[in-house]
């Protein structure tokens, strides 16, 4: 029935009526489930869809498709009680859908769902309030990622819904039955979402937090149903009563980490932090350390329970109050929880013997970590360790002695291991622990590489990874390391061995000079081995590997890049054409790490011609399924393999890649511009010898110019432009300079937001300028715009003057001061270079400034970045003194002077105040001047010398003309003008110089001669 039923569906979706007579069938009990589910995962696709008003694409007048506004509000005035009604499978689809008209319509079209919801909530009849609830959670959801200044209509709607869902909490709270529970979960779902990312302090004060607080540890510390241990125990962690308690533990580690943590906060927070510390931290942490207790005797805790616990007390043991309740239980928290959790399990014995390459998975998998006890475990070891004097030598004795005793279950081994590893970094900065490392890599390490249980071999190799950067004392322990890790690399049986042998061999290799000349006559088979790991597990972490130790070992590879390059790409056709590649996300980034891969092998090669056919193979390959997620990796492959010379096979595949972004719409022209600027810089002359070539660059850059691609990639279409000028100057392109003079003239009259289109659409007409100056001035004259009637010369020049400052990096303002210097030497000036007369030299006045800071401000960062080269890192100490809190003034100051600081750093506060540091921007390398032209060659065009060859030229010839030029200067300008024409002097005598010099040898003393512009006849060098 229902693939009938959707048949029926496809054909009348545009029908007025349909989609409310959907909904109508969706919450109808007379009609058969599979048919209301049909309907309710149609509904949710077309809401999603469908449900905004939406513009006809570019160039069409037909409006697509939308839901009819009459429609729409019959929807909305039905949905809320759909989802009451419903059950639970289409609740699902309906939320969705509820959760899509809310994102379009809320508040603007319909605030009436506020009212919608709060009717229901407060109903007498509770079988309304778990769909009431999950709408209100949708409402909450929609704002959840938004910063707190776009959040005012849910504030709005929460001071009415929060003191009511609080109320409903604390009625709920003495019924322990599941439809009670399951509600609760609600209720906290709703809470964490609302304070997750932003708290809002203007809806919950002191009071109200209090009873939240009072909630929160009640839900935490009451016992679940003693029935629910009949429940086979993989199945536990998804009762309501264990998710109810896993919500409320989310929101204190939450709260205590991102709000109520003195020294970690933005400042709106530091007077919640402050308060939160002192009045509920400790109170939270008593029921937490209850939990720990549970879980010491053996009883069930749901793991999601026990990590929430430990990245609460992570927080805790940072501040004085909490650490002093903690530290009494903190050994039996280490040895009996902390240590247990680090141990290896009967569940990964169980997977590891099931399907190792699923324990490998897991094992990498970084969103495992997200949810992992263990990881929890790890990082509260750490910080205790880091932060508080007595752990790291008790936890360390506790290692020892498992390690030493003779009869120990092997387990216990692992564990004590992972603990050592995972204080590796501390270890290595302690100069107690630092000697003693090597010795114990010796004595309980090494020889467990001889176990029969692949985990503790395993475990082994990770110890090595862990301690890659120990110094060595004694060499033999170095080449041991070395020996087993790459013995368990090429040997050993178990697959995730060898993963662990990999990444270990890798790490010795990159900290230790020695390890790398033991491998060296290893290479071969240690690449072959890798590869065979790739192929197998198609983990991406080893595809890292791969790419590090090509770099390492260039010389090596390139004996054996060709079997390397065709073994990957059998690799990637295999992940690339697998039947699951379109579900699987590991796949996309296996396969992307291995085109890295091989670009790095291209890298490091020098010959790339046995390697250029096995690529166009996979560039073939991808382009023909038109997987347009590895565009961009392999049009770096294609650049790689352009960048020496250009084969004909090459030169064909710009053919090819024409017709393919004839189809994709040119988003990928930024991917492309660094071949294409190797077509044009690297074989000229092939460039040239077939018009064809030419033809296709041009035709690529003009539909990006006139297409929605955007201005970045408009920006990229203009400088290819004018890179083919300036490379082609002398060359004969006479007949394409009218075509792109024209290209981004026209530009230019439709609107621009950002001044570095503006400015790279100029500099194409620059650079013609620059190539044949009266072959410019015709084409001005005879380009005709539809909206203008006059010749486009004078709006041209004007908007080049209005837009001086904005030419930035050391590319672009030589180009202009070279611009406007042919400008100001011109024979038969048109009349527009006459009336900006005064702008032009002071304009290049200031572009010489703006050059001379970037070459002073490149000098100093190079210097810098010797400099920091020379430090040498001291012993660390990041103990805290006792029992005190964490002083953290500096980044206390640091957060007041940015409002920094939060847990993710980085992903929230990214966009720090950017008009600080505006002027740094004038000074940075321009992101397109990375595609050079012969300008920018050591010997090419000298601006210095350029300009005041033109203005010596003028003041010889053109009197009048040069005294309208130089008489608006200012006696500073004057001054600067005479500066540029010392250095410009010094710069050609330099040259001159280095020129002997490499003819003869015989080194000059230079001692500059100084003849100046002359100012209203005052004698020359006089001023």
């Amino acid at each position: 029935a229902r693939n009938e039923i959707q048949g029926e569906i496809k054909s009348s979706y545009k029908i007025i009526n349909f989609a409310p007579s959907l909904l109508q069938i969706i919450v109808s009990d007379q009609v058969e489930f599979p048919v209301r589910q049909a309907a309710a995962i149609y509904l949710k696709n077309m809401v999603t869809q469908y449900w905004p008003d939406r513009e006809p694409p570019p160039g069409e007048a037909v409006f697509p498709f939308n839901i009819h506004e009459n429609d729409r509000q019959q929807i909305r005035d039905n949905i809320v009680e759909g989802i009451i009604r419903s059950p639970d499978l289409v609740r699902a689809q309906l939320t969705m859908c509820l959760r899509a008209i809310i994102k379009h319509d809320f508040p603007g079209h319909w605030t009436a769902v506020v009212d919608k919801i709060g009717y229901y909530l407060q109903s007498q009849n509770s079988g309304s309030w778990l769909g009431s609830l999950l709408c209100l959670y949708q409402l909450v959801k929609t704002y959840e990622y938004k910063k707190a200044e776009e959040r005012d209509p849910l504030i709005a709607a929460m001071q009415i819904f929060l003191p009511r869902i609080q109320q409903q909490m604390i009625q709920l709270l003495p019924d322990n039955s599941h439809y009670s529970v399951l509600l609760q979960k609600q209720i906290l779902k709703i809470f964490y979402a609302l304070v997750q990312y932003a708290l809002p302090l203007q809806l919950v004060n002191n009071q109200t937090m209090t009873q939240w607080m009072e909630i929160f540890r009640t839900i935490i510390d009451r016992n679940v149903p003693p029935e629910t241990l009949q429940i086979d125990e993989d199945d536990r962690p998804e009762l309501v009563w264990w998710k109810c308690k896993k919500w409320a533990l989310h929101i204190v580690a939450r709260l205590f980490e991102r709000y109520g943590s003195p020294g970690n906060v933005t400042k709106e927070y530091f007077e919640f932090s402050e308060f939160f510390l002192k009045t509920y931290a400790v109170g939270i942490q008593q029921v937490l350390l209850r939990i720990l207790d549970q879980y010491r005797q053996k009883d069930y805790v749901a793991p999601r329970v026990l990590q929430q616990t430990l990245n609460y007390l992570n927080q805790g043991v940072i501040h004085s109050v909490t650490w002093k309740q903690m530290k009494p239980h903190i050994q039996s928290i280490t040895e009996e929880v902390i240590f247990s959790l680090m141990c290896y399990k009967d569940e990964d014995e169980e997977l590891w013997q099931e399907d190792p390459y699923e324990y490998i998975r897991m094992k990498f998998d970084v969103f495992e970590d997200y949810a992992s006890t263990t990881t929890a475990a790890q990082n509260l070891l750490y910080t205790a360790a880091k932060k508080r004097k007595e752990v790291l030598p008790k936890m360390m004795a506790y290692c020892y002695q498992i390690l030493t005793e003779p009869n120990i279950d092997p387990r216990k081994k692992d564990g004590a291991l992972h603990v050592i590893g995972s204080l590796a970094d501390i270890l290595l900065k302690k100069s107690v622990f630092k000697d003693q490392m090597e010795l114990m890599l010796q004595n309980h390490v090494f020889p467990l590489f001889m176990s029969n249980l692949g985990y503790l071999r395993a475990r082994s190799c990770w110890v090595l990874h862990s301690f890659s950067a120990l110094n060595f004392h004694n060499e033999l322990n170095l080449r041991n390391a070395v020996e087993l890790a790459k013995k368990s690399l090429i040997d050993d049986k178990e697959m995730p061995v060898k993963v662990e042998a990999a990444i270990a061999l890798q790490m010795l290799i990159s900290h230790q000079e020695q390890a790398k000349e033991y491998v060296k006559p290893y290479v071969r088979p240690v690449m072959q081995e890798l590869l065979h790991i790739v192929r197998e597990t198609e983990n991406d972490d080893l595809t890292n590997v791969i790419q590090k130790m090509i770099c390492e070992y260039s010389q090596e590879v390139a004996t054996i890049a060709v079997d390397m390059t065709q073994h990957l790409a059998e690799i990637f056709g295999k992940v690339l054409q697998s039947e699951e590649y379109e579900e699987v996300e590991d796949k996309t980034v296996m396969a992307m790490g291995i085109l890295h891969t091989i670009d790095t092998i291209l890298t490091v090669v020098e010959d790339h011609k046995e390697l250029e056919s096995i690529c166009l193979q996979i560039i073939g390959l991808v382009l023909q399924k038109h997987v347009i997620e590895f565009y961009e990796e392999i049009l770096s492959l294609a650049y790689s393999l352009t960048c020496q010379m250009i084969s004909p096979q090459m030169w064909q595949l710009l053919g090819v890649l024409y017709e393919v972004f004839q189809q994709d719409c040119f988003e990928y022209f930024a991917d492309m511009m660094p071949l294409l600027h190797n077509y044009v810089t690297i074989d000229t002359d092939t460039l040239l010898s077939n018009p064809k070539h030419l033809e296709i660059i041009y035709a690529m850059c003009k539909k990006v110019l006139t297409g929605d691609a955007g201005e970045d990639a408009e920006c990229h279409a203009a400088k290819l432009l004018e890179v083919i000028v300036l490379q082609c100057k002398g060359r004969g392109i006479d007949q394409c300079i009218p075509l792109f003079v024209e290209a981004v003239l026209e530009r230019l009259t439709r609107g621009v937001k950002t001044s570095e289109l503006r400015t790279m659409c100029l500099q194409v007409a620059i650079a013609a300028l620059y190539y044949n100056p009266d072959l410019l001035l015709h084409t001005l004259e005879n380009i005709r715009f539809p909206h203008n009637p006059e010749p486009i010369t004078a709006q041209f020049i004007n908007q080049w003057m209005n837009d001086t400052d904005c030419f930035l990096g050391l590319h672009d303002r030589k180009m202009c001061i070279i611009g406007l210097s042919i400008l100001m030497e011109l024979q038969n000036r048109p009349p527009a270079v006459d009336a900006v007369a005064a702008q032009i030299v002071p304009s290049i006045l200031l572009l010489f400034l703006g050059l001379k800071q970037v070459c002073a401000s490149r000098e100093l960062t190079e210097h810098e970045d010797h400099a920091k080269d020379d430090k040498h890192v001291a012993e660390d100490n990041e103990e805290i003194p006792s029992d005190e809190e964490e002083t953290n003034e500096v980044s206390q100051a640091m957060q007041e002077n940015h409002g920094g600081g939060g847990d993710g750093g980085g992903e929230e506060e990214d966009d720090d105040d950017d008009d600080d540091d505006w002027d740094e921007d004038g000074l940075e390398e321009t992101a397109l001047e990375g595609f050079s032209t012969p300008l920018d060659l050591e010997n090419g065009v000298d601006e210095y010398q350029f300009f005041t060859q033109a203005l010596l030229a003028v003041q010889s010839r053109d009197a009048a003309w040069y005294h309208l030029l130089t008489a608006p200067l200012s006696e500073d300008q004057k001054k600067q003008l005479q500066e540029i024409y010392t250095l410009a002097e010094h710069r050609r005598n330099a040259a001159e110089t280095k020129t002997i010099e490499q003819q003869s040898g015989y080194t000059f003393d230079n001692k500059g001669l100084v003849i100046a512009f002359n100012f209203a006849g005052s004698t020359p060098g006089g001023n």
